[in-house]
């Protein structure tokens, strides 16, 4: 961490004491949480004074993606936001980088779900003019048929990739791998993409990454995000969805169809307690055979 990153800490912790008048309790359940944020921070190379809003929705995305609850989630945003008000105000940044950055809602309504139609719906939204056109429609399409996290989807490389076979490799938690079937419109719409992005100048280190941004890097998670809700809002649904909306969907989609739940938890990637060991019980050619016979985009 640079020398002003500890500064700025020890100063909002002073102020914290002194001018907040906080007890010493509340004082250090504030300093853990920032000290999740420092240690992203550190992580990546940034320092706390140079954050940008992107950085921050990262960082919440990484708090979701390592379990936290979304009542926890939403604390240490709280505390995020005030620690930027702070530096704001006392003069150590220019603006503050956390103004527009989200909490999780919490509470305890189901995820919106998309049905298969809004799904087409949304995918018709998009302008395959666009040089990003198809990329965006094998995105959507990836996340609806596989299920996939947004985190697993940027980091998709194409040596992951068994198309002849309909499956693919993917890298979840815990760098646990699994094989996920993918549907022949998916694979479909690979294609499209593939014949434009062998078309591209792509950074060296990248060559391996499936979906690429227009200066040839691999996407990141909010990208994805924002790409997902414009596209919502041109195609006139209303709902609040995100990339975890697709995954929810097909999971939504598999139970509907009959699917058997331990299979849909599998292709998930889910652990918990009681089901484990249950996954080893279950072949990968029966996990093929229930998302293919269950699936909307599989039904012949």
């Amino acid at each position: 961490m640079k020398q002003n990153g500890r500064d700025v800490a020890k100063a909002y912790q002073r102020y914290l004491k002194l001018e907040r008048n906080f007890t010493a309790n509340t004082v250090d359940a504030y300093m853990r949480d920032l000290q999740k944020l420092v240690d992203y921070l550190r992580a990546e190379g940034i320092d706390p004074v140079e954050v940008k809003l992107e950085d921050l929705q990262h960082f919440a995305a990484s708090l979701h993606d390592i379990g936290i609850s979304p009542r926890s989630q939403c604390r240490i945003l709280s505390g995020v936001r005030a620690f930027y008000r702070f530096l704001f105000v006392d003069g150590w940044v220019d603006s503050d980088p956390s103004e527009l950055l989200e909490s999780p809602q919490i509470g305890e309504h189901l995820p919106e779900v998309l049905s298969t139609e809004e799904v087409d719906i949304l995918e018709k939204a998009i302008d395959l003019s666009k040089w990003e056109g198809h990329r965006n429609k094998a995105i959507i399409e990836v996340l609806f048929s596989c299920g996939l996290r947004v985190s697993e989807l940027v980091n998709l490389k194409l040596s992951n990739l068994y198309l002849d076979e309909e499956f693919l490799r993917v890298e979840g938690k815990g760098r646990k791998e699994r094989l996920v079937p993918i549907s022949p419109r998916a694979i479909k719409e690979l294609g499209y993409w593939f014949d434009d992005r062998c078309r591209m100048d792509i950074k060296p280190g990248e060559e391996d990454y499936v979906f690429l941004n227009r200066r040839g890097a691999h996407l990141t998670r909010t990208m994805i995000l924002i790409m997902i809700k414009r596209l919502a809002e041109e195609a006139g649904i209303h709902k609040t969805i995100s990339p975890h909306t697709l995954r929810h969907s097909f999971a939504t989609a598999l139970l509907e169809g009959g699917a058997d739940l331990r299979a849909i938890q599998a292709m998930l990637g889910h652990e918990s307690i009681g089901t484990t060991e249950i996954y080893t019980h279950i072949d990968t050619h029966t996990l093929r055979e229930e998302i293919l016979n269950h699936h909307p985009r599989n039904m012949r």
